[in-house]
């Protein structure tokens, strides 16, 4: 391979990583691309011409930025991060329902209604009359486990007093 191809090889491959930082970020790719950058400007202005120094000098550069930089900008440029519980039993404790069918303690054929959706759903004790409220306590595979809400604790934004 002759002198100039291996130049344009570090040329090209150093601004191909660089690109493929952008694509899918970790910081490695990014270094190498400057690193291979920089190796081939050094081969193009006659500073390297030994194959083996040109790449030993990439690696030496690729591992030193690695090492020393990628620290800093993991630090100082964070990406973007959200947090949403993924549990949608937690979230629904003590919501307040309105219950659809009678609910009862010994069977689920009674029915809540939940964000819009109708749901299977049972009592811990006595039963739930169709129109009445009802507080969500847990969730028993597909079946809403609920108890009564007096009407007189209840006050707006469904929370309940008490």
């Amino acid at each position: 391979m002759d002198s100039e191809t291996l130049t344009w090889i570090f040329l090209a491959g150093g601004i191909i990583l660089m690109i493929l930082e952008t694509l899918l970020p970790g910081g490695v790719a990014l270094f190498l691309g400057i690193s291979g950058v920089g190796v081939g400007v050094l081969r193009w202005l006659g500073f390297l011409t030994d194959p083996f120094w040109s790449v030993f000098w990439w690696l030496i550069t690729s591992l030193g930025l690695t090492i020393v930089i990628r620290p800093f900008i993991k630090r100082y440029l964070k990406g973007d991060r959200s947090f949403k519980f993924a549990d949608e039993d937690y979230e629904a404790i003590d919501k307040i329902v309105d219950v659809v069918e009678k609910v009862t303690d010994f069977d689920n054929s009674g029915r809540i209604r939940f964000q819009g959706i109708s749901w299977q759903a049972r009592t811990m004790e006595g039963e739930i009359k169709p129109g009445q409220k009802a507080r969500i306590s847990y969730r028993d595979n597909t079946t809403w486990i609920v108890e009564a809400v007096d009407p007189e604790l209840m006050v707006e934004g469904n929370k309940v007093r008490g």
